[in-house]
């Protein structure tokens, strides 16, 4: 029907509320992580949560708003490190688990965005970016950091938070401008050959 506002051929689904909208971000997060940033279109997310245009645009005015609360709400948490007994395996486990993190479709969108955005979006999607992933694992580095030195093997002046500069900006760095998609190998060279001479005792 002209007007209605539903995406041709689709059959609507009437939900409301959490339920709607998690339909639409996991439309949004499909198709992102599928076509990237620039054939992202409001309409297909429309018609993959079966639902009209409308109700997409009330929510999220526009494309940059709906994909920043796709990142936002997807990007899954990195957690706590289990202890493994020496700063080398914890960072190791840490940095697998960050590489996991951008394996995920929401990783995988992600990196579409980075890769596509012009200069105008870059601002808030770094923010998204810096909250969601370099946040929480500067954290959790610095916390690796303080158990090995209370364990003995990390140098009692390894407070610096450059230190914790160092795993992200290599991951990110290699990621985006070498391409890598850092198997076990990398990640182990790069704790053995950079992070323990820098944190030895």
């Amino acid at each position: 029907m002209a007007g209605s506002g539903w995406s041709a051929g689709v059959a609507p689904v009437r939900r409301r509320g959490p339920a709607l909208e998690r339909a639409i971000l996991d439309s949004a997060l499909d198709r992102l992580s599928t076509v990237g940033w620039n054939a992202l279109t409001m309409e297909a997310v429309a018609a993959g949560a079966r639902t009209g245009k409308a109700a997409v645009y009330r929510r999220w005015p526009t494309k940059t708003d709906l994909v920043a609360e796709v990142l936002r709400t997807g990007l899954p948490a990195l957690g706590e490190i289990a202890d493994h007994g020496s700063v080398r395996e914890d960072l190791y486990a840490l940095c697998v688990r960050m590489r996991d993190v951008m394996r995920s479709q929401a990783g995988t969108a992600l990196r579409a965005v980075l890769h596509e955005c012009d200069h105008a979006h870059a601002g808030l999607f770094r923010e998204v970016i810096w909250k969601g992933l370099h946040e929480p694992a500067h954290e959790v580095i610095r916390e690796l950091l303080q158990r090995g030195i209370e364990r003995g093997d990390v140098r009692a002046d390894a407070t610096s938070p450059l230190l914790a500069d160092v795993i992200p900006a290599m991951l990110m760095y290699r990621a985006k401008v070498c391409g890598s998609e850092w198997p076990d190998v990398e990640i182990a060279e790069m704790i053995d050959g950079v992070m323990v001479p820098m944190l030895r005792v």
